[in-house]
């Protein structure tokens, strides 16, 4: 019996690892995590996802050091790696968890499979979350995440036996001309074509920052749950803040889930954090319900899911709008600072996520694909599955959820009625006086310029007229979602896609917990 490949990807972690477990069970592993090009040039690939890896891989590697063994990097597509690898030390079984990623992963686990087929190599891939392969029955799906969150977390062996690297594979040996790299360190992000910008207060990654932000929101921070998670000021603290962790695997689905479960058991009846909890278990359950239709369904990342709405917005690209919003120059306030956090930090809270796309796909009437790439290189949680699903929901495409349009002077005036947080992120508003804060355009330019203001300028006045564009818009997507043939293919949909109430919070409204759970990205 050869050895078993053990090949890191977005499950940086040894607690409730179910494939080096299972490798390890069966014999001697070596374990790698690949650093691949052409995944890393893809448009909805950030520095800040490179960054946070790389920290979670290196805290990785270093707990592997202490049970004897190594994490190897090593540089190159994967076939080419698996390849070089084999070649020179055969193995007889390559070990992963499922991803469901972007086009991209998905074509190279095509590969993947393909190269293994070929080599006689048995591909063993576990399930990391609630999402079920090939799934033929969405009713089925349920208890499936059930099953798969309930079940005992993967143990290690009390001892593991590592495989070392052969000399030929050392860092610094000859390489080969396909270009496969084991390297000392990691290549720079800029090496990558990744762009040098990053949030300067974006999270740090590794499992020692996510056992501790766990443990802060299981046993204080969740009594702030439910009545901050909205709030602009408030959810930074009263959110989760386990979004980037789970999206990289610094911690398992089980683990948090059965964590959760377990605090709420213990609390006593009345206690805020209670139903805290109790909400934050609901949106686990809506995180891989989300997952599960780019699983379903990998075309739902590029092309609408109702193919009745084709040609809605495709043809009507502005470019202008488009660059507003991005620079944060829309000239609402709120839409601004939130772009403006988002650029400090990599996070924003669900519902102002909710409001950027929103604001985007009416008013500004741009295609969700093009502001869905630029948010997903903005957040530093970015799960395409998610993701992508929410990116359409918001937008009006999926043809089976209730048109969701929030108006950012109303979100300013319910979440930020005196202007806190339009004015911590943008500094030119702390001049404006509390009259004007919700429309500082609408400010005589006499009294701006008392307060040594230009519109125009330091004020970014609005691109479209807020009311007249967001009335336009939704008559265009209600028109055609009226239309006979758009109405009678929505059913498909939904017997394919369509939302079953989650185990907790069964109180709660099941569409209101679909339309905001998930939270583009699980940002909660």
């Amino acid at each position: 019996m050869g050895y078993g490949l053990v090949w890191f990807k977005r499950d940086f972690r040894l607690a409730d690892h179910g494939a080096l477990a299972a490798a390890a069970r069966r014999g001697p592993v070596l374990c790698v995590a690949i650093v691949e090009p052409a995944l890393w040039a893809q448009a909805d690939a950030a520095r800040q996802h490179y960054e946070f890896m790389l920290e979670s891989a290196r805290e990785l590697h270093a707990e592997l050091r202490r049970l004897g063994g190594r994490l190897h990097l090593m540089v190159g597509e994967a076939v080419a790696v698996l390849d070089r690898v084999h070649a020179v030390a055969p193995f007889d079984a390559l070990y992963s968890h499922q991803e469901t990623g972007n086009g991209a992963s998905y074509a190279r686990d095509r590969a993947v499979a393909a190269w293994c087929r070929a080599h006689g190599v048995r591909w063993h891939e576990l399930p990391q979350f609630g999402v079920v392969r090939r799934l033929d029955d969405r009713d089925r799906w349920q208890a499936a995440w059930e099953a798969q969150v309930a079940a005992p977390q993967a143990a290690l062996p009390a001892r593991l036996h590592f495989v070392p690297l052969p000399a030929a594979l050392q860092p610094g040996a000859a390489e080969p001309e396909q270009g496969v790299i084991v390297a000392a360190r990691a290549p720079e992000a800029m090496a990558l074509g990744l762009d040098a910008f990053q949030p300067p207060r974006r999270q740090r990654g590794g499992r020692r920052a996510a056992l501790a932000v766990l443990h802060d929101f299981l046993d204080a921070r969740s009594g702030r749950y439910r009545g901050g998670i909205s709030s602009p000021l408030k959810a930074p603290t009263a959110c989760s803040r386990l979004s980037p962790y789970l999206a990289w695997g610094c911690l398992s689905l089980r683990e948090v889930v059965q964590a959760t479960r377990a605090r709420v058991a213990a609390l006593p009846q009345g206690d805020r954090r209670r139903a805290g909890l109790s909400a934050f278990l609901g949106r686990l359950y809506w995180h891989c319900h989300f997952i599960q239709k780019l699983e379903s369904e990998p075309a739902l990342e590029l092309r609408n899911l109702h193919r009745g709405y084709d040609g809605l917005r495709e043809d009507a690209w502005n470019p202008a709008h488009f660059d507003a919003l991005v620079a944060g120059r829309t000239g609402w306030p709120l839409v601004d600072a939130c772009v403006a956090m988002l650029r400090a930090t990599g996070w924003l809270n669900f519902r102002m996520r909710a409001m950027l796309v929103s604001v985007a796909a009416y008013p500004l009437w741009l295609h969700w694909r093009e502001v869905g790439l630029w948010l997903a290189r903005a957040f530093l949680d970015y799960e395409p599955g998610i993701h992508w699903s929410q990116m359409q929901m918001q937008s009006g495409t999926t043809g089976i959820n209730t048109t969701r349009v929030y108006n950012p002077l109303k979100q300013a005036r319910d979440h930020d009625p005196q202007g806190v947080f339009v004015r911590r992120w943008l500094p030119a508003l702390r001049r404006v006086p509390d009259a004007w804060l919700f429309e500082p355009w609408r400010m005589p330019a006499e009294l701006a310029a008392r307060h040594g203001l230009r519109l125009g300028e330091d004020i970014a006045l609005p691109v479209v007229d807020l009311e007249t564009a967001t009335r336009a818009a939704k008559a265009r997507v209600h028109a055609l979602r009226a239309q006979p043939a758009v109405r009678a293919a929505k059913a498909a949909i939904v017997e394919r896609h369509g939302s079953r109430r989650p185990p907790e919070g069964r109180r709660r409204k099941a569409a209101a917990s679909a339309g905001c759970a998930a939270q583009l990205d699980l940002g909660f």
